[in-house]
């Protein structure tokens, strides 16, 4: 770098995973309003038609990022709980793929998480090729950080979090204590491990 010259930069967010060539995404950027009008061209060029927003300042661009993995934490969670509720209702012997499928066209909670999950439940209906371990990247906790160092309550994307660490265990050793004292308090029954 020369003397006397300033480095500026920006920081730019993306979502649209692995398939954003082929179903599009969008560009969340931040940084100096002169400095991203002189690269916008760029952004424009590679987003899709209105997948593009200029954030705000350095670092606004990943923070939005950031919140929108949150909230899709969320989402993810909220599909994954209704469509255990159908499977659980099991005298209607429902086809998850067939309601997936509907819910794709002029529902209210259409989404490309629906699209995927749709494509899943046609592969494979009863999802029996995989393990119910999720992970998480770590977007869903710095979103509920914020939101703590923010005062903001954020009670959907803190248990979508924690839904993810309770996916991660074999056996709950909470639900031992929980079991535990309802039989001494109450004398209900409880199921012995084999």
């Amino acid at each position: 770098m020369n003397e006397g010259k300033k480095l500026r930069s920006i920081d730019q967010g993306t979502s649209g995973g692995i398939w954003g060539l082929e179903n599009g995404f969008c560009i969340m950027v931040g940084g100096e309003q002169e400095l991203v009008k002189r690269l916008e061209p760029a952004f424009l060029t590679l987003a899709p038609k209105d997948g593009y927003v200029h954030c705000g300042p350095v670092g606004s661009g990943h923070f939005v990022k950031m919140v929108h993995n949150g909230i899709e934490y969320g989402m993810m969670q909220a599909y994954a709980e209704g469509f255990e509720i159908m499977r659980a209702k099991q005298e209607f012997n429902f086809n998850m793929h067939a309601i997936a499928s509907a819910w794709r066209y002029g529902s209210a909670v259409r989404s490309w998480l629906l699209d995927l999950t749709e494509a899943a439940l046609r592969e494979d209906p009863d999802l029996a090729s995989l393990k119910g371990y999720v992970e998480d990247s770590g977007e869903g906790r710095w979103t509920i950080q914020q939101a703590i160092d923010l005062n903001v309550p954020a009670p959907v994307i803190t248990l979508s979090l924690f839904e993810r660490f309770h996916s991660r265990q074999p056996e709950s050793f909470a639900a031992k204590v929980l079991t535990a004292m309802r039989k001494g308090f109450g004398g209900h029954a409880v199921k012995k491990a084999e």
